[in-house]
């Protein structure tokens, strides 16, 4: 069975470092997982979530020309798809989409962007001016 990158294999943790862990795979092989391939989350210390002797799923993400095997185990995992949501795409800022953004040329497009910074800009600048305890007077 030859090892090839992408595909999914079942081995054994046989090692741990404090920057990944290695697992034997069928054939005699070895392959490194790296600490943030281990899972979805950040892992502080791979201890939390491997010991050695664990059976796991790994994909492999590369085979190196030196022999050298990277391996994935939080992308060995199938998840399901995640429905889109019915409100429509989300953008930051808390505004709502808006459609009518497609249409406008890229001169509307950087004005309205001139003018939403310059709102945003004297807003800033209010808030500061008032914890300052004055209109912007400085000491000297």
């Amino acid at each position: 069975m030859s090892i090839e990158a992408g595909s999914k294999l079942k081995g054994k943790v046989s090692g741990i470092t404090n920057f990944g862990a290695f697992v034997d795979l069928p054939g005699g092989k070895t392959g490194l997982v790296h600490i943030s391939e281990v899972a979805d989350r950040y892992v502080k210390d791979i201890h939390d979530v491997l010991s050695v002797g664990d059976e796991v799923t790994v994909k492999v993400l590369q085979v190196a020309p030196d022999g050298k095997i990277g391996l994935s185990i939080r992308k060995a995992v199938d998840k399901p798809k995640v429905a889109s949501s019915s409100r429509g795409p989300r953008h930051g800022g808390g505004k709502r989409f808006n459609s009518h953004a497609h249409t406008l040329s890229f001169e509307d497009k950087i004005s309205q962007y001139l003018k939403d910074s310059e709102d945003r800009l004297s807003t800033i600048k209010r808030q500061t001016e008032s914890k300052r305890g004055g209109r912007g007077a400085r000491r000297g």
